[in-house]
């Protein structure tokens, strides 16, 4: 991984709706470190480092640095919790890993090959039907996303999960439930406007009948 993150944190006693909401006046995000068979703790964060951080995509499939006090754990996001309309961040759950147990962790899906499909060049409409998938792998072989290359998919023609080029160390947790899980990941189809109008067309009539309405 190219990037690397740090996130300074304090702890805190204090708990409850009360608290939370002077830690949000303070500019200050509550949030609870847990796993890896230790305690979890409850900690203090700074709003703005957190969400300058969360503006950059690879923050969120990443190994994070947690300063707890002076001492440094690693960490990723586990969960968060966003305003439900104020550009703001209510809550943040962060999970230890073990580097020698292996994580499931959603991350996102990069699409490409799109201006090159042999189904867009045939006039067809890319439509994306995941933009992340969930994975099995040791923190060492975290990936920021999983590629989803389209420059081979025909007119009519699906992605699914199998077709995804996985990096090393790294399953797709669906696919380890059987192929029935297999969901699909995008898929290309001529425009339904486009599709709609040459259906509804008027077939011309044969030369025999177009002779027999002229006799």
């Amino acid at each position: 991984m190219a990037s690397s993150f740090e996130l300074n944190a304090e702890t805190r006693q204090d708990k409850g709706k009360g608290a939370s909401r002077r830690l949000r006046r303070d500019n200050k995000v509550p949030a609870v470190l847990y796993g890896a068979g230790k305690d979890a703790v409850s900690l203090t964060l700074q709003h703005n480092k957190l969400l300058q951080s969360l503006e950059n995509e690879a923050f969120y499939s990443h190994i994070l640095t947690v300063n707890v006090d002076g001492k440094a754990e690693k960490a990723v996001l586990k969960d968060l919790q966003r305003h439900p309309y104020k550009p703001s961040i209510i809550h943040v759950d962060l999970l230890r890993i073990n580097e020698n147990e292996k994580l499931r962790m959603n991350v996102p899906i990069h699409f490409i090959g799109e201006d090159v499909s042999v189904g867009v060049k045939a006039g067809g409409v890319i439509s994306h039907l995941a933009n992340d998938v969930e994975i099995l792998c040791l923190p060492k072989d975290l990936p920021e996303f999983i590629e989803a290359d389209l420059s081979g998919v025909n007119l009519d023609e699906t992605l699914h999960l199998s077709d995804l080029k996985l990096p090393a160390g790294v399953e797709l947790v669906a696919l380890t439930h059987g192929s029935d899980h297999d969901l699909s990941v995008a898929a290309i189809h001529m425009p339904k406007v486009v599709a709609e109008v040459e259906s509804e067309a008027p077939v011309a009539p044969d030369a025999g009948e177009a002779e027999g309405e002229n006799a």
